[in-house]
């Protein structure tokens, strides 16, 4: 996880590269807890955090706006009583990044279950 902890998050531009099969493979075994999923035909990382109640939930959705602001890279976050669903893809080219995988491990970083 070091290596994706540590990197800061670059700019993509549009019709940039997507990661490869090869670099996703590498990339998910630093983050196993998060999923790839589909979203509207793009490939997006996806994990739901679960707390104890809603407050706890706001405080870390709080957490992942702060750091989303640090590295200008912007999830989408679902909040509900006790469970906050968080999403990470690289809209400009439509898929995953180094960014997107990253931002997950520093997003699982901000847990203090």
């Amino acid at each position: 996880m070091d290596s994706l902890f540590k990197h800061k998050c670059v700019p993509c531009e549009k019709g940039g590269s997507v990661a490869t099969a090869d670099e996703i493979a590498t990339f998910k075994r630093q983050v196993p807890d998060w999923d790839i999923v589909d979203v509207n035909g793009i490939p997006t990382l996806k994990r739901v955090f679960r707390f104890k109640n809603f407050k706890q939930a706001l405080a870390f959705v709080n957490q992942v706006g702060e750091l989303a602001e640090a590295e200008y890279h912007h999830p989408t976050l679902v909040l509900d009583w006790g469970r906050v669903e968080v999403l990470w893809t690289t809209h400009k080219i439509k898929g995953l990044h180094k960014n997107d995988f990253s931002m997950a491990a520093k997003t699982d970083a901000l847990v203090k279950y």
